[in-house]
């Protein structure tokens, strides 16, 4: 049961770790928002990384640079965070 759990967050953290990356790869490419092929695709990917992103964008000093760190920093911490819990499911099942 808990190898089952620790598969299941570990999967749940990879595909917010893909959705982050996608993003990421549609802002190089600006896809059109008004096409209705691209609409539900996109509000899918927003709505599921923006509550990951705002925050860490709302921290971070933007200065003039104009690149946004927050998917890298997004990413370390699901990453960190997901080895916690991870570790945490671990010692639950000893």
């Amino acid at each position: 049961m808990t190898n089952l759990l620790i598969s299941t967050v570990s999967i749940l953290f990879t595909l917010l770790y893909w959705f982050i990356i996608i993003r990421v790869i549609l802002s190089w490419f600006g896809p059109n928002i008004d096409d209705p092929r691209w609409r539900s695709v996109l509000q899918l990917i927003y709505n599921i990384t923006e509550p990951i992103l705002a925050p860490i964008r709302n921290l971070l000093p933007t200065g003039n640079i104009g690149i946004d760190f927050s998917p890298f920093i997004a990413i370390i911490a699901l990453s960190i965070i997901r080895s916690i819990l991870v570790s945490i499911l671990r010692s639950i099942a000893l």
